[in-house]
């Protein structure tokens, strides 16, 4: 359909001829002066500036119009509204150069194609339709709003370039990033409701940006609003409808992200909501600086452990032990083998998490570290050794029922057993990663502790599990102790009897066979004292044979046939200044003695060196002294009178 429009009239009042079913209707010259006007556009204020023309307003909507009407000769039209009709196409309006405000709204327009030649344009309305993309903007340098909201828009492009925009609508598209708004310095309005933006980039770009709308979009945290807080021009922000926005805290997080924000969600921001986030934002840095000193100490926790692995990986190289399994990066105690139950068989879950807010660093170095979880001690590297030598409450020390020893030489353990056993009075259970356990005797020093209901040693860095009778000797040697699990697994009636059948006979012929002074020597001295009181008669007859010494050995707390299979202590604690100068003293002795073999080896090499010369010279000297043997004669005779 088209439109023959023919204008009559002098400026001050312009005669009009409508066709039928489109009235036109004059706005009055003073309706659009030189000031802002305000026109109400889907909720927002907007301005625009006229240059006192006379102003045409033709309402050419709601007729089911399919293609743009050709308005004639009215090239000085300025607001043509064309919206709620069927129009696909933008076409027949490139001789409007004076046209200000062009409504299109809910049209079936797809393309933006038509508007290149509308360089006075001040307002685009060109909402729900079906636009794709945007585009044809480039001659639109006066632009202040643009609404194209209800589209299928994808990205945001093609705008940077308008400097005077001040609105910018994209409301229910399907945008997914904020990008390409660098240049829109005059924009102060940025609706994107309805999108599917997930993360916000660009917006402390926009100087002059007063109103972001990002309701109902698919922000998930705080993270991805960190720009906002570059902007110090925002003051209203919508978040409603996002996954943010249900956040405990969400409140108090964005007003301490955008300091200047006076409403949020379309309600104002009260004193209270700003102390409130002061308070939160307080919490929120100590938590952060508590999180940082987690973290630097979980650092030095995993590197700690990783040290003091690679310094047992030297030692088991040296002791030739079998090859650990699994790589030496990954040693901290929730990678431990004793964490997997399909590694274990069933072995001891003692060893939680090292995150845990409950665990308690006793000593920690580059190469060692003790900590305590609870009931639990662990100790890796031979310096956590120290740990159990610190002052202990009664009731920490009490608590405490598993310790764990990993990277250790067993032999450095042995020595500490007894302060175990003052230390800790209701230890139960032991556990041993890595400790070098190689043979039976050394088992048998796990008998100086007060009580034991669980042992486990691991197979790694532990030789002795490899032995088909390490756990009967266990159950044997710790018969006293009533041991109820080895390993994960339960000690029965049965294996105490099958334990006994195989060691019993062995520590009958020990005790009945060895000589007494030799068990004094071999017993330790707790055990001396209670041996020596039975010898020497002390409330029984003197002269107790060997049997009757077995039979009373339970007064000993354990029976004296297990008690000689001992494990010599190799504490080096005492004596260690003695012991320090009698090794360096022998260590100057052999130098010396190295030293003197060395230089005879060296004189005798240069005697058989010079040896010819200097035999050839001394037969030559006696041949020339007895040439003349009467001479020679009296000559001796002289030497021996004077030496008279």
């Amino acid at each position: 359909m088209s439109l023959d429009i023919c204008l009559t009239g002098d400026p001050g009042g312009f005669n009009y001829y409508s066709v039928s079913g489109f009235p036109f209707n004059q706005l009055p010259c003073d309706s659009f002066t030189s000031s802002f006007l305000r026109v109400d556009l889907d909720r927002y204020p907007f301005f625009l500036v006229s240059n006192r023309l006379m102003f045409f307003f033709f309402p050419l909507f709601r007729h089911s119009l399919e293609d743009c009407p050709q308005l004639g000769i009215m090239d000085e039209l300025q607001l043509l509204n064309l919206q709620h009709n069927l129009i696909t196409r933008i076409q027949h309006l490139s001789h409007l150069q004076q046209l200000v405000v062009l409504n299109l709204y809910d049209n079936h327009i797809s393309e933006m194609i038509g508007i290149e030649s509308l360089s006075s344009l001040r307002i685009l309305m060109l909402g729900k339709n079906r636009i794709h993309r945007i585009c044809c903007l480039g001659s639109l340098s006066k632009l202040n709003i643009l609404d194209l909201h209800d589209n299928q828009i994808c990205r945001i492009e093609n705008v940077s370039h308008l400097s005077e925009l001040q609105v910018l609508n994209l409301a229910r598209n399907r945008i997914s990033k904020t990008e390409n708004l660098q240049g829109l310095d005059c924009l102060t309005e940025l609706n994107l409701k309805y999108n599917c933006v997930s993360f916000l980039t660009e917006v402390d770009r926009l100087p002059c940006l007063q109103r972001l709308f990002l309701s109902c979009n698919n922000i998930t945290s705080f993270d991805q609003l960190a720009c906002l807080g570059e902007s110090h021009s925002l003051s209203e922000l919508t978040l409603d409808g996002n996954p943010v926005a249900l956040e405990t805290w969400y409140k108090q997080a964005v007003l301490r992200c955008v300091l200047h924000l006076r409403q949020l969600d379309m309600k104002r921001i009260t004193d209270k909501d700003r102390r409130m986030a002061a308070v939160q934002a307080r919490k929120e840095e100590e938590k952060k600086r508590e999180s940082h000193k987690q973290t630097i100490h979980e650092e030095k926790r995993r590197l700690a452990i990783r040290n003091a692995a690679q310094q047992w990986e030297g030692v088991r190289v040296c002791l030739e032990l079998p090859p650990t399994n699994g790589a030496k990066e990954d040693v901290s105690p929730e990678n431990s083998p004793a964490h997997s139950p399909a590694q274990t068989n069933g072995l001891a879950q003692e060893l939680v998490e090292a995150g845990s807010s409950s665990v308690q660093s006793l000593s920690l170095s580059d190469s060692h570290l003790a900590e305590l979880d609870g009931d639990s001690l662990r100790l890796f590297g031979l310096g956590a050794l120290e740990a159990l030598e610190r002052g202990w409450g009664v009731q920490t020390a009490g608590a405490v029922t598993v310790i764990t020893f990993r990277y250790i030489n067993f032999d450095a353990i042995v020595p500490t057993l007894p302060r175990i056993r003052v230390k800790f009075p209701n230890l139960s259970h032991l556990i041993f990663l890595e400790t070098n356990i190689s043979c039976l005797p050394q088992l048998a020093a796990l008998a100086q502790v007060r009580r034991l209901d669980q042992l486990t040693i691991h197979s790694e860095g532990n030789p002795v599990v490899s032995l088909a009778l390490w756990r009967s000797f266990v159950i044997y040697r710790l018969h006293h102790f009533n041991l109820q699990r080895i390993n994960g697994q339960e000690v029965t009636m049965n294996d105490v009897i099958a334990a006994e059948r195989v060691f019993g006979t062995l520590g009958h012929i020990a005790a009945t066979e060895t000589p007494r002074y030799r068990l004094l020597v071999l017993l330790e001295e707790s055990r001396k004292r209670q041996l020596q009181f039975l010898l020497e008669g002390r409330g029984r007859r003197a002269g107790l044979s060997p049997e009757e010494l077995l039979d009373n050995g339970k007064l000993l707390g354990e029976d004296l046939s297990r008690a000689l299979f001992n494990y010599p202590s190799r504490d080096c604690s005492e004596g260690t200044v003695e012991s320090s100068e009698r090794g360096a003293m022998i260590e100057q002795y052999l130098q010396e003695l190295f030293q003197r073999a060395s230089d005879t080896n060296l004189k005798g090499e240069a005697l058989h060196k010079l040896w010819p010369s200097i035999f050839a010279e001394m037969v030559r000297d006696c041949v020339l002294e007895m040439r003349d043997r009467a001479a020679f004669r009296r000559a001796s005779l002289a030497k021996l009178s004077e030496t008279k």
